[in-house]
């Protein structure tokens, strides 16, 4: 790697770990805990490449990408931040950062990117960025610093400013209406109307021309589309046809499996089509259960800002929380919590305080749009489906078949040795493989073999 990094950090121990990282990889490197030395720097032609954290002592690094590019056409600039949210991660794409890396950051990743940014300067400057937007939308609980929430950031930003159709499915309580409601507020159109229409505004020979009436060339959201009827469904096939020059952005939610529903016939094909140009699949809480800490950070820092008492999760508390099976999933865990910030007796909510809320709660977990029913090949196209969706678009890595086998082959391995108690024997006969070929794939697989109790 070659050239010079400006390093702009408010933490001493960040800026100190990055200096060495760089320098050892043969850049020379600045860095600083100011903004004003950073654009001083840029102002005086310094550096190849900018690693800027967002909140810094004197100003946002966001805001200083528009006058970077004015100032440096085709400078990259990497954002870093603390600041999990998917207004983050919309931000710095709008402004065209090269990149946006969530803290904490894996050092060989921001590495790769960096090396990536410095070489593409060698070859091609960048293109000047749009305007960021701005707007007071930091109440949204859109955050999470998870690999998989940070690849639905990246989805969103991309097809923010798209003309396609966007379908944004989802577990009750996932955000899925929040995710809606922020494309449309960070997009071109956010100056212009965003209609939330159900059922009920679809009923009567008006209904349909009365949601473009009221949306004018904005955003138009069909909440729970796969509860509509087959008479509201048409309604809304005929509306999509009908809309000419200058039609709103359309966008839908479902907690339903709608694939799976237009093969039942519960769902139109041609509406499947038509709502589907991109789909957005919403993570369940129990898919990034690192998140919670943060989740709960946030809503109790919420609470004090609207005038409610100081409080913090106990530690044993949180191991609490994390270990919840959440169905209603982060609408639930913020009414928990919400509630936890008015009952607790102490500033520290205890574990015991946490124990009482929770027992009052269910503790099953739901199946997305399915019940006791569903089909294994279902559950696994879902889980198929939603790791392409993660992907944007673009193609995921090479050789997933043989990836997709091991990750389904190691735990049905390691579940028919603890149902066998260990033994091999019986495995290889329960799988209905040689037990050759048992032995081979635990040790191609890295299974540890343990004489296991019996499963009843």
């Amino acid at each position: 790697m070659d050239g010079t990094v400006l390093v702009a950090d408010d933490d001493r121990t960040i800026r100190t770990v990055l200096t060495q990282a760089l320098t050892r990889a043969g850049c020379k490197v600045h860095a600083t805990s100011s903004l004003m030395t950073l654009m001083r720097w840029v102002d005086e032609g310094k550096g190849d490449l900018v690693i800027s954290d967002v909140m810094m002592p004197d100003g946002n690094g966001l805001d200083t990408l528009p006058q970077i590019t004015e100032q440096r056409p085709g400078l990259p600039v990497i954002i870093i931040s603390a600041q999990n949210t998917i207004m983050t991660a919309i931000q710095a794409t709008e402004a065209e950062a090269y990149d946006y890396l969530p803290k904490p950051f894996d050092l060989p990743d921001l590495m790769k990117r960096a090396a990536r940014a410095l070489d593409q300067k060698r070859r091609a400057p960048a293109a000047k960025p749009a305007e960021a937007p701005t707007g007071g939308q930091d109440d949204l609980p859109l955050v999470g610093r998870t690999a998989v929430m940070q690849a639905l950031y990246r989805l969103v930003a991309r097809v923010m400013n798209t003309e396609l159709p966007v379908l944004i499915t989802g577990e009750s309580g996932t955000g899925k209406s929040l995710i809606a409601r922020a494309i449309h507020d960070f997009s071109d159109r956010r100056t212009l109307p965003f209609v939330v229409a159900a059922a009920a505004d679809l009923e009567g020979m008006d209904g349909p021309s009365s949601i473009l009436a009221r949306a004018r060339g904005g955003s138009i959201l069909f909440d729970e589309v796969g509860d509509l009827n087959e008479e509201a469904q048409a309604k809304i096939v005929r509306m999509l046809d009908a809309m000419g020059d200058g039609a709103p952005r359309v966008m839908a939610t479902s907690q339903k499996d709608l694939m799976e529903k237009m093969e039942s016939g519960a769902f139109r094909q041609d509406l499947f089509y038509r709502l589907g140009g991109v789909t957005i699949t919403v993570p369940s809480l129990r898919e990034r259960v690192e998140d919670i800490p943060l989740l709960v950070t946030h809503f109790l820092t919420r609470a004090e800002r609207e005038g409610g008492p100081v409080r913090r999760l106990a530690p044993d508390a949180v191991d609490l929380v994390r270990a919840y099976s959440w169905p209603g999933n982060v609408r639930q865990l913020e009414n928990c919590i919400r509630r936890l910030t008015i009952t607790s007796q102490a500033e520290e909510i205890t574990k015991a305080e946490v124990e009482a809320v929770l027992g009052n709660q269910p503790a099953i977990e739901p199946l997305m749009g399915g019940g006791e029913g569903d089909k294994l090949s279902a559950s696994v196209a879902k889980h198929l489906r939603r790791y392409f969706d993660l992907h944007g678009g673009v193609l995921p890595p090479p050789g997933l078949y043989t990836r997709i086998l091991r990750e389904v082959e190691a735990p049905l391995i390691e579940i028919a040795l603890e149902a066998t108690g260990g033994n091999q024997a019986k495995c290889a006969d329960l799988l209905g493989i040689n037990r050759n070929t048992l032995r081979k794939k635990i040790t191609d697989l890295d299974i540890r073999v343990t004489r296991r109790r019996k499963l009843m």
